[in-house]
């Protein structure tokens, strides 16, 4: 497969969208954890219970008003198939790796995945790109309303909705927002803005969320708690945070453009240099480097280079899709390898 095909096939339409504030926001997600109250919970399910869950909620979400989605059943697919789709942010891993007669329904533009026998019966996850935070919630809730019509959810009328874990008693709902934040990481002033928003009972993670690293300088933030708290607090609250993180990395950039131009100018340069010519990489020097060149893209000092750069080649570079690519199983040192000649090859297609 040539490499414009495998990117056209591979990115999640909505992904090729920009959304506002799309230059440091990259995608707003809201997910609703929900359970089935006849059903015990996944980790305690049959094969036959979960399969009932999977079958109930099919059905309702294929009726003619809706959107047709597609179902992916995870005991039919390859390791490899599952990892591409944790790397795209369309399933968890715990749904990749536990939930052994787990499912997922998606939209065709994959903005839209409802996972089924993850940690809880139903998540209802909606995507968008940029600050539109508002947008994801209201099509979350459309989908919310639509199963609920057709089961009777595990309800409490002092507690909420009930969930597996603890933390998403309540609405089920967390919100977040993935932001690329390299001004806020150069100028030193990150280290102090995640205590301040950890203190706001808001988390910050990295790009696959809890347990992971911020590579890239993309961070996660999103909410902790969703007991004792509307829908309307809780992204009014994340929101306003966003909002204060958005105006601190703008003005960090302005501070580096005026003070350190052309220091600046010389990482930007150099990185950019790096992905042009470099025959190994790993992940962790490759997501510098994008960062690195996203940058460049947004303050204008890299001209004709296109802003989806970084969204694409943060996922093309990870293991699964690097793997999909080469159509094969391959080793560590392979994937450096790998990665390396398709970062060339996207910033030739690039040039073109």
């Amino acid at each position: 497969m040539s490499l414009e095909r495998f990117i056209s096939d591979a990115i999640s339409p909505w992904m090729k969208r920009e959304g506002p504030e799309s230059d440091i926001v990259l995608s707003s997600r809201v997910r609703l954890a929900r359970n089935i109250h006849q059903f015990v919970f996944p980790i305690a399910a049959d094969k036959e219970s979960a399969h009932e869950v999977i079958g109930s909620i099919s059905s309702c979400t294929n009726e003619e008003e809706t959107e047709p989605l597609e179902m992916l059943m995870m005991e039919k697919l390859k390791p490899i198939q599952k990892r591409v789709l944790v790397e795209k942010h369309l399933i968890s891993p715990n749904l990749a790796e536990q939930a052994k007669y787990g499912a997922v329904l998606m939209n065709d533009d994959e903005s839209v995945s409802i996972m089924l026998n993850e940690e809880d019966h139903i998540r209802i996850q909606c995507l968008a790109p940029g600050f539109q935070l508002e947008e994801v919630l209201h099509k979350a809730n459309e989908i919310d309303d639509l199963i609920e019509k057709n089961v009777d959810y595990a309800f409490d009328e002092k507690r909420g909705y009930l969930t597996s874990c603890p933390t998403n008693v309540g609405t089920g709902l967390r919100a977040s927002v993935m932001m690329h934040l390299p001004a806020l990481v150069l100028t030193k002033k990150m280290s102090r803005i995640i205590p301040a928003i950890n203190q706001l009972g808001l988390a910050v993670r990295g790009i696959y969320g809890e347990g992971t690293e911020a590579q890239g300088n993309i961070f996660q933030i999103s909410n902790q708690m969703t007991l004792g708290k509307s829908e309307e607090d809780i992204m009014e609250d994340l929101a306003g945070v966003v909002a204060q993180v958005i105006q601190q990395e703008r003005a960090a950039r302005k501070q580096l453009q005026d003070a350190l131009k052309l220091q600046l100018e010389d990482k930007l340069f150099r990185s950019l240099g790096t992905l042009e010519n470099c025959r190994i990489i790993q992940s962790k020097e490759a997501a510098k480097c994008l960062s690195d060149v996203r940058l460049g893209i947004d303050l204008e000092i890299l001209p004709g280079i296109s802003k989806t750069i970084l969204n694409e080649l943060m996922i093309l570079t990870q293991p699964g899709f690097l793997q999909q690519y080469a159509g094969e199983v391959l080793t560590p040192e392979e994937r450096d390898i790998r990665r390396a000649t398709l970062i060339r090859e996207r910033i030739k297609l690039e040039n073109r």
